[in-house]
């Protein structure tokens, strides 16, 4: 009876626990959908204004009665990053000229029908990527003149849709000026997140060294390949922070600050890199029980600190000094080690050095004085 009793304890202890956690999963969905909401209020405002700013314009301004392509424009406009929207914009003014003109086209000579819309929307495509368009405008193209001749199908008003939508472009392109800050501090605080998680991986990686921890090993290089994704983070809001300061002239003092992070992005990719093999080999020599130095969990440990350092440098610019200094000795120590016995061991220094050297860039370092930094070894085993 006792494990009977046991198991029927234990039910009624999980289902107890069903409710409080059934609870805390719905708060932190809450939570979730409430911090997507604040990242995105700025452009659900900005959307919103702009839509009825393009409309009140075509309507009471230029006097069309029905105004439709006007907001519709504008919020086509704004949907995407702020380094598109340019392109964007004559796109979309292009492709609805395309697609009314030949929807317009349809109508009056032809009126609407099911073969028609087959034909009108064939043909408004097909003009748009004869005129070279992206996929962007050819759709524009389709689906303007789709609704010309079904909803709206009157032929006269051919040039006033055209004019609303170059209204609602130009309303997006005046809106997408007055850029959120977020996109201003989002790559430095990327690159941030992404120093701060190379160097827990290389934690990782000397902890699961020292102990011979094959899980946390295992680990650490799940991490560092999943690394890749948060370079491209960086790298895509690095890209919207270069376009906002280049577009908006609210914004244009902040632009040396923005591009030093965006010049980040390829020492940091080559470093990434780098600790993937370096984690790679560590996991290896553990899993397959080689020997390594003692001092190389020292070396990993120091190598975090450096990475580490350079990440509070992105804000408190005098820790660049110390990351220096810190990677500076590190390479020193690497050039006079003994040769390390096995390959496993050869490949990890190998990787450290190589690292270093692309750490070192990320504090300003020209390449040539990073080489200098980590001196050649006896043994060849140079850093590039």
């Amino acid at each position: 009876m006792d494990p009977v009793r046991l198991t029927m304890a234990q039910l009624r202890e999980l289902r107890d626990d069903i409710a409080p956690r059934a609870a805390r999963r719905s708060k932190a969905s809450v939570n979730r959908r409430l911090d997507r909401w604040r990242d995105r209020a700025f452009f659900i405002a900005q959307c919103s204004l702009a839509a009825a700013t393009a409309w009140a314009l075509a309507r009471y301004v230029v006097g069309h009665a029905q105004p439709f392509f006007a907001p519709v424009a504008a919020m086509v406009c704004l949907g995407f990053s702020f380094g598109q929207r340019l392109r964007r914009v004559t796109e979309v003014m292009v492709g609805v000229a395309v697609g009314v003109g030949v929807g317009d086209l349809f109508v009056k000579l032809f009126g609407t029908g099911v073969v028609q819309i087959v034909f009108v929307v064939a043909l408004a495509m097909s003009v748009a990527v004869l005129l070279g368009a992206g996929n962007l405008m050819t759709t524009q193209a389709g689906v303007q003149a789709a609704l010309v001749t079904t909803l709206l199908p009157d032929p006269g008003a051919g040039f006033s849709r055209w004019l609303d939508a170059v209204i609602g472009g130009v309303v997006a392109l005046a809106a997408a000026t007055i850029a959120p800050a977020a996109a201003i501090r989002r790559p430095r605080q990327q690159a941030s997140g992404v120093l701060n998680e190379l160097a827990e991986i290389l934690i990782e990686a000397s902890d699961g060294l020292q102990a011979g921890d094959e899980e946390a090993v295992t680990d650490a290089l799940r991490r560092a390949r999943d690394s890749e994704s948060l370079l491209d983070d960086l790298r895509s809001a690095a890209d919207e922070g270069v376009a906002v300061v280049r577009m908006s002239p609210f914004r244009r003092r902040h632009r040396g600050r923005v591009q030093e992070v965006a010049d980040l992005v390829v020492p940091l990719d080559r470093a990434i890199r780098n600790i993937r093999v370096l984690v790679r080999r560590v996991a290896v020599s553990v899993w397959r029980e080689e020997r390594m130095p003692d001092e190389y969990p020292m070396l990993l440990d120091r190598l975090a600190d450096g990475t580490r350092l350079i990440a509070e440098s992105l804000f408190e610019p005098a820790a660049d000094v110390a990351a220096h200094r810190v990677l500076g000795e590190l390479g020193r120590r690497t050039a006079v080690m003994p040769t390390p016995p096995g390959l496993s061991a050869v490949v990890v220094l190998g990787q450290i050095r190589s690292t270093i050297v692309d750490l070192l860039e990320l504090t300003g370092t020209t390449y040539d004085e990073a080489r200098e930094l980590v001196p050649l070894r006896h043994d060849g085993l140079d850093e590039k």
